[in-house]
């Protein structure tokens, strides 16, 4: 917890009580000229927890700018104790751009914590991890899906650190992600210096989804109202489900897919997901789910090579039945500051067919390639 009265951050002091908007000098320009990163830090007066939430680490994943950004401008953020710190656009070189990567082609979320005098991107690594991670006692990174695809609402972290699983069942995503997360990357770099870090996965790059925008909203003032941050009590799901293994289904042969179930849909083994069909309309093959599952994102292109990937089922370490039984229940009987969400009223749905009129081409083929 802060022990100081003044917070010092991007080489400027920030006193208890007061907000400021501040630029964190980053790198320079052909010209000599300063970059900078935006970020605005708010301070109680008494003292907390220091959190930060971040986004767009990837530049072109804007909904996490969008979620930071209600944040600043929506309905005033009145903090009791401690200090928030919002981070909207990590990466602005790719963010000017609209792209992923940094200009020499790296991706900045497999090189924190940096080094000093290394590469650009390993040096921006360095500067910002210093000033906000090593600064803070706990972090939130929001995040999207990367090109051409969608994700399901969904937390992420290293659920064996008790820290992080305090922060992700508190979010309040309907699936939860267990894992570290890739080496060198923001959430798993932070949580090894010691500042327990989540992420949220949701939505499509290049979108400021409002349905993503909500969930991340949400999201962060339960972790602030989880460690007594803002007043009142975390707006809890009616269920969550926690997530250690996932699979990818790939494309078999090229052509252009008519998708049969959407982002959050249970799905069985055997179901079908997709089917792949020619330019002239021949259908080559039927794409199907290898294990019971739910739909945890997607390409949202709809022309495939062999291999590519085209829907990623996260496994659920209990049954389908016994998930759709837990759901049903507690839809039944919502309490106050519980919430119905997507995933859980799709386990509840009573049929559990693919609806293969959804997306197909019609009538089956009698004999699949």
């Amino acid at each position: 917890m802060a022990k100081k009265r003044v917070f010092r951050v991007a080489g400027q002091s920030v006193p208890a009580g007061e907000t400021r908007d501040l630029r964190l000098k980053i790198s320079e320009q052909f010209t000599g000229d300063p970059i900078a990163v935006p970020i605005r830090v708010m301070r109680a007066k008494k003292r907390g927890p220091i959190v930060f939430v971040s986004a767009a680490v990837h530049g072109d994943e804007l909904n996490g700018m969008g979620v930071i950004h209600d944040i600043m401008y929506g309905p005033q953020l009145h903090l009791i104790a401690g200090t928030l710190i919002l981070v909207p656009v990590v990466n602005v070189f790719g963010f000017e751009t609209l792209s992923r990567y940094m200009p020499d082609r790296r991706d900045l979320n497999r090189f924190f914590p940096g080094t000093k005098n290394g590469s650009l991107t390993s040096r921006v690594a360095y500067m910002l991890f210093e000033e906000i991670a090593r600064h803070s006692d706990f972090g939130i990174e929001l995040h999207s899906a990367a090109q051409p695809r969608t994700n399901f609402p969904n937390v992420r972290g290293d659920l064996k650190n008790a820290d992080v699983r305090r922060l992700a069942w508190a979010f309040g995503c309907e699936l939860i992600i267990d894992g570290k997360g890739p080496d060198g990357s923001f959430r798993r770099e932070a949580t090894k210096a010691g500042c327990p870090t989540i992420i949220l996965e949701a939505g499509e790059p290049l979108k400021i989804e409002q349905d993503a925008v909500e969930v991340g909203v949400r999201g962060v003032h339960n972790v602030l109202r989880e460690l007594r941050m803002i007043e009142g009590e975390p707006v809890r799901p009616t269920y969550q489900v926690r997530i250690t293994r996932s699979t990818w289904v790939r494309a078999e042969v090229g052509g252009i897919l008519r998708f049969h179930v959407r982002p959050g849909d249970p799905v069985e083994e055997g179901q079908r997901i997709a089917t792949n069909a020619s330019v002239f309309g021949e259908r080559q093959n039927v794409l199907r789910a290898p294990c019971d599952g739910i739909v945890l994102g997607m390409t949202t292109l709809p022309m495939v090579k062999p291999g590519e990937p085209v829907c990623h089922i996260a496994v659920p370490s209990r049954s389908l039945k016994s998930l759709r039984l837990a759901a049903a229940r507690v839809t039944g009987g919502k309490k106050r500051r519980h919430r119905t969400g997507a995933l859980v009223q799709n386990l509840a749905r009573s049929e559990t067919e693919t609806m293969p009129g959804r997306g197909s081409y019609g009538k089956e083929q009698r004999k699949e390639s």
